[in-house]
């Protein structure tokens, strides 16, 4: 979603900056509400912060090996209640049990990867000094509590890629979920504390908005995380920035899938339909501009509209459904809104385009072409299953539309010639490029973009550092008298 168009009033991604209605589990398929939650009482905020800044006292003094164990625990313990915990992200959000599963099985591989790694990752890392004897390291050191503001699309990995770093590191966490995904944000807590963490190390809220700044503000509170839209990336940035806290934003995307050339036509058709469908095209990774060249460009679209048509509405907890809903039936309108627009001004519906007439949270899987600038489609985000597609005569084309957005989060090229894949991939403004594959996610890979797509980097090593003070010792030998002093 770009700062130049007037932005649907929630972003798919997050409900959190929304206004004030309770947190709920409202199944998308069915749209019965199936459990309310109260909010945190705004007079229970200073007792939550001051039992996370006691809990970071104790839990950065415990050896390190002692906090990876907790975090390998929670792993165990994911794995072991999978199937339950499945169905709650299907319940609330929507996901096809297949893809919940999925999701639950990498959160494992994170918190196992910063379980086995971590510690490693905290070893002082010595520096030859240019001047002087002595010797110089650099510690990594966590620096207190931090708040993380999480959304619901990936309502168990967004926020494990925060805590596994982060709880490793000796820091503790304070979780404000999004509203649609209560059950989660609770399963999540239950996880860590029957893992063995102590009170107050990570501990899920249901924030009001107007008191996520009474938390930012709190001096016990050393950082903020979010992933979301522009718009709460901005808010939540401008708050950090005002009281003196480190941030990282994780915010939209909408990423260019750019097709060279093809050996394999059908191939690159299943990869972009996968970067594209996976999710429901919920993710702020998913190939959501594909950039073809004209040679390729009228047997790509026939191949894409011959996999979007096998696309099926149907109950997300069912095995041989094929399409999910969104999330709520205020995405889905805000989707089906923007897919419009883009109809309404010209541009040709290649498949899809409407709301199918099946009960749930639904939107048509969507391919448009001759999508032009003064459309929504063409600037903003589509959180959802709809593809727009686009013809360039050659590279230097497709790098400079890929490149004509807002957003920098991710990229993918496809070519069967190497080299050529790899120097369009080296001039692509992205955080993340992939060659010949989806953009993805991997425990060791780092995550995260440039532009309005934020800043900071989650996963690898280098989300250890993020919240980390990277602090010098540097020890110079005493200096002795040749002789003693009034001798």
């Amino acid at each position: 979603m770009t700062a130049t168009q007037n932005p649907p009033t929630e972003h798919p991604k997050t409900a959190s900056e929304s206004g004030e209605r309770r947190y709920a589990t409202v199944n998308p398929f069915t749209g019965e509400t199936e459990q309310e939650f109260d909010f945190t009482p705004t007079e229970e905020i200073d007792g939550i912060i001051e039992r996370a800044h006691a809990a970071y006292q104790e839990w950065q003094q415990r050896p390190v090996e002692d906090r990876a164990a907790v975090v390998r625990r929670a792993a165990e313990l994911m794995d072991e209640r999978r199937e339950d915990l499945a169905k709650l992200i299907t319940t609330e959000m929507g996901k096809r049990h297949d893809e919940a599963t999925g999701e639950l099985y990498l959160c494992s591989m994170i918190l196992k990867y910063y379980a086995d790694n971590g510690p490693g990752f905290l070893e002082p890392q010595p520096i030859q000094p240019l001047m002087g004897k002595g010797e110089a390291v650099v510690e990594t050191r966590p620096i207190g509590v931090l708040l993380a503001i999480e959304p619901w699309n990936y309502p168990f990995y967004q926020v494990v890629r925060v805590a596994g770093p982060n709880l490793v590191l000796g820091n503790t966490v304070i979780l404000k979920h999004a509203e649609i995904t209560p059950q989660c944000a609770v399963a999540i807590e239950q996880l860590f504390t029957d893992a063995g963490a102590p009170e107050g190390v990570f501990t899920n809220t249901f924030l009001r908005i107007a008191d996520v700044e009474q938390v930012i503000a709190d001096p016990r509170i050393q950082g903020v995380t979010l992933t979301g839209s522009e718009r709460a990336g901005s808010a939540v940035g401008a708050l950090a920035g005002k009281h003196l806290k480190k941030s990282v934003l994780e915010l939209g995307g909408s990423d260019p899938f750019i097709v060279l050339d093809a050996e394999d036509l059908g191939a690159t058709v299943k990869a972009a339909t996968m970067g594209r469908m996976q999710n429901t095209g919920q993710a702020c990774t998913a190939s959501k501009r594909l950039i073809v060249t004209e040679e390729l460009y009228e047997p790509f679209v026939e191949g894409l509209k011959q996999a979007f048509s096998t696309f099926a509405p149907g109950d997300p907890a069912d095995p041989s459904t094929s399409l999910a809903p969104l999330s709520s039936e205020r995405a889905a309108q805000d989707l089906h809104a923007q897919i419009q627009d883009a109809i309404d001004k010209g541009a040709t519906v290649v498949a899809g385009g409407k709301r199918p007439e099946h009960p749930g949270a639904f939107v048509e899987a969507t391919i448009l072409t001759d999508v032009t600038p003064e459309m929504r489609a063409f600037r903003e985000e589509l959180f959802g299953p709809a593809a727009v597609v686009y013809k360039v005569k050659d590279a230097d084309e497709a790098v400079a539309l890929a490149n004509d957005s807002d957003f920098g989060l991710g990229a993918t090229v496809m070519s069967s010639d190497l080299e050529r894949a790899r120097a369009v991939a080296e001039r692509l403004e992205a955080g993340m490029v992939w060659i010949n594959q989806p953009t993805g996610s991997s425990p060791e890979l780092p995550f995260g973009g440039i532009k309005r797509s934020g800043y900071g980097r989650e996963l690898s090593e280098l989300a250890v550092f993020e919240f980390a003070n990277r602090r010098l010792v540097r020890t110079v030998p005493v200096k002795r008298a040749d002789r003693p002093v009034g001798g």
